[in-house]
């Protein structure tokens, strides 16, 4: 084939979709693809990283160079460049705006469980699956629970490289790689003390320990979730910062200390929010790492997704159709937070409004494992869910796995997370991973078609502003929007793969369906509202109609 040779690309379907010949691009546009750029990689905790790549290069081959010269898996990998996260793998770093000197920024996902071993000196070994948020304070009493004839966690030493372990550090901080092994010593008629005092730790001031739930009525399971993480902190257990994620995220625990019940976010330590965790820089027009989202108000969507999942009229008043775990918008206090601003640990500490979340006990998330083992049901109700919300932020990473014995769905079922990234003002970064699922072609049961036609977006938008979010013009069309597209695309009898299809963008620099129909719908309804969505409505008819007729033959 000669240079103006013609080139094409795989579609979601599997066909290949030409593009338009090489010679029919500018020589502008072959010099910007094909220049080497040098780029700089920064996270916390390591140097900083030059890395020589091309303008053309994809996004998926530099998480691979990163992975090479790092020893980041890939997958646990997100790149941050000018306040957005190079979320399209498929994507060029040109078409992001990457440019020669560009400093781009590394987060590093952790694996949901870390294998530990523990070694005695007499030779015995014991492992541990250990999930995140716990402590090496959480291993001895581990072992004190399961080997008791090793030691009380008094008398043990953990010891990793030569060096102690401290009772409060996150076994995912020191342990870096699944198969760290640990030396256990033992030392007799010891009594454990706050490290550096000589003195046991007292239990925090009840001044300083706080949960203060933000809104009107609250259903008994956010009740319970709030009473359950005060009662832990009033205990003297100390929430404690996850180690994953672009935001600060702190695992809240019972009384007991042995057990998690709750996830805070707090608002002010979102990515690009100025008390951030994870190095990212502050945000310099207010937006989001999603486009169409804005810094400080995830708590807020994730609140609204716990709000609008409905039960069905078949459920009970606290399970949602999509089962998105029990929700509250609170203030938090406790001297654990990231405290912003100079001098700031002398001070109390200031109250903090963000996001709490029951803690779900799992098994993983989809990422740990292939898809075809997910029932139908459990992946349509992810489906509806994103589609109504028009979520900007869905992978298999913020997919719980729980396992049951016995009952329905296979003994399975998925639980979706981390909704902060849903209800944005344009549709511009909806991201669906289940597109490439198989369970998303299948056609959806009478359970869940009942269920799509039963939801009102007026009503919605009206229950948002009863609990306290002003929904925006923009997040309130959005929501119409994709409730209207989830309805008609349901009566049609087309699945979670056309609808979501609809919605997504195929390549990054390519309008969406979806954005194509509310740019035309915005050009004939102007400032009215009541027309805009008139407007929208036929466009999408003709649209699905289409597609209809385009699957049926």
């Amino acid at each position: 084939m000669s240079a103006a040779g013609a080139t094409a690309v795989c579609t979601r379907d599997g066909g290949l979709l030409p593009l338009r010949p090489h010679c029919a691009r500018s020589s502008s546009s072959f010099a910007a693809a094909a220049a080497a750029i040098v780029i700089y990689l920064t996270a916390p905790g390591l140097a900083v990283l030059p890395m020589r790549v091309m303008a053309s290069d994809s996004i998926a081959s530099v998480k691979l160079r990163v992975q090479t010269s790092r020893g980041v898996r890939a997958r646990k990998q997100k790149l941050v460049f000018g306040g957005r996260e190079l979320a399209r793998d498929d994507g060029r770093i040109l078409d992001y705006g990457v440019a020669d000197g560009n400093v781009v920024h590394l987060v590093i996902r952790v694996p949901d469980v870390r294998l530990i071993t523990v070694e005695t000196v007499q030779g015995g070994k014991f492992r541990f699956r250990v999930e995140p948020g716990r402590t090496v304070g959480y291993v001895k009493q581990q072992i004190a629970k399961d080997h008791p004839a090793a030691a009380r966690p008094g008398e043990q030493r953990l010891v990793l490289e030569g060096e102690d372990l401290d009772d409060r550090h996150l076994i995912h901080d020191v342990c870096r790689a699944d198969g760290a092994v640990i030396h256990l010593l033992v030392r007799r008629s010891v009594v454990a003390r706050d490290a550096g005092s000589g003195r046991p730790s007292p239990p925090p001031r009840r001044d300083d320990v706080r949960i203060e739930p933000v809104g009107g009525d609250h259903k008994a399971a956010v009740r319970g979730m709030v009473d359950a993480a005060l009662a832990g902190m009033e205990s003297g257990n100390a929430p404690i910062m996850s180690s994953e994620g672009t935001g600060g995220a702190y695992f809240m625990r019972d009384a007991t200390g042995q057990r998690h019940v709750a996830v805070f976010k707090p608002a002010d330590e979102e990515p690009m929010a100025a008390n951030n965790p994870r190095g990212l820089p502050v945000s310099s027009t207010g937006e989001g790492l999603k486009k169409g989202t804005r810094v400080g108000e995830g708590a807020l969507r994730e609140v609204a997704a716990y709000i609008l999942d409905h039960p069905p009229r078949s459920g009970t008043a606290d399970d949602g159709f999509a089962g998105v775990p029990p929700t509250a918008l609170v203030r938090c206090t406790h001297g654990a937070f990231r405290q912003g601003g100079a001098g700031a640990g002398a001070r109390a500490p200031v109250p903090k409004l963000g996001s709490m979340q029951a803690f779900v006990s799992n098994c993983g998330s989809c990422e740990d494992m292939g898809p075809s083992a997910f029932p139908v049901q459990e992946v349509h109700k992810i489906c509806v869910l994103d589609i109504r919300l028009a979520n900007a932020d869905r992978h298999a990473g913020n997919i719980l796995v729980r396992k049951h014995d016995g009952g329905g769905g296979g003994g399975m079922s998925l639980v979706p997370i981390d909704h902060g990234y849903c209800l944005p003002e344009s549709f511009e970064d909806c991201t669906f991973e289940w597109l490439y699922w198989p369970q998303c072609r299948e056609p959806f049961s009478d359970e869940t078609v009942e269920y799509v036609r039963s939801l009102d977006a007026e009503e919605d938008v009206t229950m948002l502003r009863l609990h306290g979010w002003e929904v925006s013009r923009e997040c309130a069309r959005t929501l119409r929007v994709a409730t209207m597209l989830l309805k008609k695309g349901v009566e049609r009898g087309l699945t979670a793969f056309h609808i979501g299809s609809i919605m997504c963008r195929e390549t990054l620099t390519k309008e969406s369906a979806i954005e194509e129909i509310v740019r035309e719908a915005a050009e004939r309804g102007g400032g009215c509202e009541t027309v805009f969505l008139q407007a929208v409505s036929e466009i999408m008819d003709r649209r699905l109609d289409d597609i209809k007729e385009h699957v049926s033959l």
